[in-house]
């Protein structure tokens, strides 16, 4: 087993980070930006191509990838020699909440987040904005975002539209958020902004007709708070009671009744974010059965997490989200839905509160700690571990649930999502026989904890590039704040990808 922590010493190095460094001082990074068109050669890799893998060599040119084949030459070229090492398309996490306000603040901005990213093999996030106020149209906040984005992204970055209230304005303004990269909206069937069937129906109408699809939280609301006052009432406000006022079935008909009214729609493309329940699983394997356009997607505290986390009374507070932890049983059925298809990306719902500060609010009350966990950075090397190392899963699946299918699904295929000649030179190396034990001091996220404190993975990520610049390398960031680019989404034949 090798250790990460001796790298922590420095004091100018990111990975000393948390509080008291500058993200504006350029000696951190390890390098001056400068464009760098010289071509690149990977040799000697595993190769994960979309269908197939191959030992190999990769050769990068002007931000794409020019040829992959053996016996490749650089022409003068730098050699990146990746003897024993897997060559992996980049990770895309397509869901993630950095600088979200939900009455406090997220802990994780759009630097700290996209570098903790790069850190753990991931070089594109699509993520899902936050409400804006009352009555304010979808590019509002659009615009609030890229604000939150400029300068800011070591990562390629999307965001996801969101919808509060539905009317006509809004439905047109769609195409306008199409036009403007925005290729998917997100909607919620809890919390304050919760749309009601008949919106619904006209926003999945709307979006199929445009290209573009629906992503939606799954609880129902009404279930959520009768719970949640009973045990209140009833002074059961320890963290225990969390996964008990959202219980499995709470997911599972919200899920249900999406997929209803997706199929009402002419099924309308349908993506179900952050699946944690065996019930909802089922629901949509059937629905796929019966040609309904619907995905899913899950997330790694719900493959290697479960519902006793709760049993500690302080620091159950961690695993405050929503949907929670399940039972050990969820688990087998979530990795079953990944392996036959059913759910076809493993995303992380990355929201971090500080343990310390903000998640502190629910000690004495469940119901006031803020919903979320991190995750961003260590999704990558889990679900290796968890799936390729533990024979779960074969390197082209973990490439495809990481990378390919979030990619198709949300326009950004083949430009990104896979390696082959003309996409872009986003690649991670991961070393598949390193053994690291997962704390918080070797990670870069900007939150307090990880839920995943002491879990032992075999597979680590040791060279990130994006568009052929190494962002990581030799343990540190090697480009500065706002090398990352927008990426302008496209709309989809989601039929095809049923296929």
């Amino acid at each position: 087993m090798i250790s990460l922590c001796s790298f922590r010493e420095e004091e100018d190095s990111l990975t000393a980070k948390k509080v008291g460094y500058s993200m504006e001082s350029e000696n951190i990074y390890g390098c001056e930006m400068q464009e760098d068109r010289m071509k690149k050669l990977i040799k000697n890799g595993t190769i994960v191509l979309e269908n197939k893998v191959i030992q190999g060599d990769l050769l990068i040119e002007d931000e794409v990838i020019a040829e992959i084949g053996q016996n490749l030459d650089a022409e003068g070229g730098q050699i990146i020699d990746a003897t024993g090492l897997v060559v992996l398309p980049g990770g895309i996490d397509v869901h993630t909440h950095f600088n979200i306000d939900v009455g406090v603040r997220a802990v994780d901005d759009f630097s700290t987040g996209t570098i903790a990213a790069a850190f753990g093999g991931t070089t594109t996030i699509v993520d899902h904005m936050g409400f804006g106020p009352k009555g304010c149209n979808l590019h509002h906040q659009l615009g609030v975002y890229k604000g939150y984005t400029n300068g800011k992204c070591v990562t390629d970055y999307g965001i996801h539209g969101v919808f509060q209230d539905i009317n006509e304005d809004i439905l047109k303004e769609t195409e306008v958020m199409m036009a403007d990269g925005v290729s998917s909206f997100k909607m919620y069937l809890t919390y304050d902004y919760k749309l009601e069937d008949a919106d619904t129906l006209k926003v999945l109408k709307k979006l199929k007709d445009i290209g573009g699809i629906t992503t939606v939280h799954c609880e129902n609301d009404a279930i959520i708070h009768y719970l949640r006052d009973k045990f209140v009432a009833e002074g059961k406000t320890e963290a225990k009671y969390h996964p008990q006022s959202r219980p499995p079935y709470c997911e599972a008909e919200a899920v249900d009744r999406m997929i209803a009214l997706a199929k009402a729609a002419g099924k309308a493309p349908l993506y179900i974010v952050h699946v944690s329940a065996k019930e909802s699983v089922n629901l949509i394997r059937e629905a796929r059965k019966a040609g309904d356009t619907v995905f899913g997607e899950t997330c790694p505290q719900y493959l290697v997490l479960d519902e006793s986390r709760y049993d500690d009374p302080v620091e159950g507070l961690k695993f405050i989200l929503s949907p929670p932890l399940r039972a050990k049983e969820h688990q087998e059925a979530i990795w079953q839905g990944i392996k036959d298809g059913t759910l076809q990306v493993i995303a992380t719902d990355h929201c971090s509160f500080d343990f310390h500060g903000d998640k502190q609010n629910g000690k004495d009350d469940f119901t006031k700690c803020p919903n979320g966990a991190p995750g961003v950075e260590t999704r990558m090397p889990i679900v290796f571990s968890e799936g390729v190392s533990k024979g779960r899963l074969s390197l082209n699946e973990f490439a495809a649930v990481t990378s390919t299918n979030p990619a198709k699904i949300f326009g950004m295929y083949p430009k990104k999502g896979v390696l082959a000649p003309g996409s872009d030179a986003d690649i991670v190396l991961m070393n598949p026989d390193i053994e690291v034990t997962i704390t918080k001091n070797i990670l870069h996220e900007n939150v307090d904890y990880t839920p995943y404190e002491g879990i032992q993975v075999k597979g680590w990520p040791v060279m990130t590039m994006v568009r052929g610049q190494a962002v990581v390398e030799n343990e540190r960031l090697q480009v500065p704040l706002g090398f990352g680019r927008y990426i302008n989404r496209k709309p989809v034949k989601y039929t095809e990808l049923l296929k």
